[in-house]
């Protein structure tokens, strides 16, 4: 690896210090080091890029944040088979697994050869109205139904692979990938799902019938929900970034999309690791160990 680019999120109160930082460690070590125009505009220094140009540029990308920035990151650069490592500067992130104090040792390591990668699946949605394709959006962890400033529920006739499966009637409906099933699907009720499983998880939200419980579907089926609503204010969520109104009769169709992102793993702790340390579970006793 000798070009590198660095995506910052430069609301976190360390990314500009840690982004100039890194840039010129990365350059005495020899790389090429390509920035996000964003955190180079902040910065004053000349040659920022947009996201798509930088991956098609960089040989390993580089995002200092949390898991919103990796989210916005993968999204952006999709179409670019480029691994991605996160450096974590929040307090709470399942995506960006290396801390700040290890950046420096695990960089060393990744730019000698010394790691391994992460296939994760993402979901393909598009939005039907009238018979013809209202947006089309691509997700690494959800996609996420919800009734806005609704006081009343939503029925959301649902689907898979043209079966009809229940109409939800529930706060808003999450579908969800195995690495999103640890974001709003795991607040939810949901499963946790191994992020390399390739799976599609469907989880009402506070549904009306109590039996209605999460699905665990196999990647190759599709989904679709039809919206059934008196009123408007419906929305669907996507990542918990961006999101798109709905309307009574929109129908939504997610399947998995051929595009995946390439996380760079950390060598220092494994997923399991990750969850005791996450979601604060606690260890053997003393005497068992």
């Amino acid at each position: 690896m000798k070009k590198i680019g660095i995506i910052a999120n430069i609301r976190k109160e360390k990314a500009l210090g840690c982004a100039a930082e890194l840039k010129a460690w990365l350059l005495d070590q020899g790389m090429e080091v390509f920035l996000d125009e964003e955190i180079a505009g902040v910065l004053g220094e000349p040659g920022g890029m947009n996201r798509r140009s930088l991956a098609a540029q960089a040989d390993l990308l580089i995002v200092l944040g949390g898991d919103g920035t990796m989210l916005r990151a993968a999204r952006s650069v999709r179409e670019f088979d480029i691994p991605i490592v996160g450096i974590n500067l929040g307090a709470f992130g399942y995506l960006t697994d290396i801390n700040l104090n290890e950046m420096y040792p695990s960089l060393e390591r990744i730019l000698c050869g010394n790691y391994a990668t992460e296939k994760r699946m993402m979901l393909d949605m598009e939005v039907m109205r009238g018979g013809r394709i209202l947006c089309e959006h691509t997700v690494l962890n959800d996609v996420v139904i919800n009734r806005g400033n609704l006081s009343r529920i939503i029925d959301m006739e649902t689907a898979v692979d043209d079966h009809y499966l229940t109409t939800f009637r529930a706060d808003g409906l999450i579908i969800s990938t195995p690495t999103g099933s640890t974001a709003y699907s795991l607040s939810a009720g949901g499963p946790i799902v191994f992020p390399s499983q390739d799976a599609i998880i469907i989880n009402p939200i506070c549904p009306h019938t109590l039996t209605n419980r999460p699905v665990i579907l196999p990647c190759t089926m599709t989904v679709s929900v039809k919206i059934w609503s008196e009123d408007e204010g419906v929305n669907v969520d996507l990542d918990g970034q961006e999101s798109v109104a709905l309307k009574s009769g929109d129908i939504l169709i997610i399947r998995r999309s051929r595009y995946m992102t390439t996380l760079v793993s950390s060598q220092n702790r494994d997923y399991l690791e990750i969850l005791r340390s996450k979601l604060g579970w606690g260890r053997l006793p003393a005497m068992n160990r």
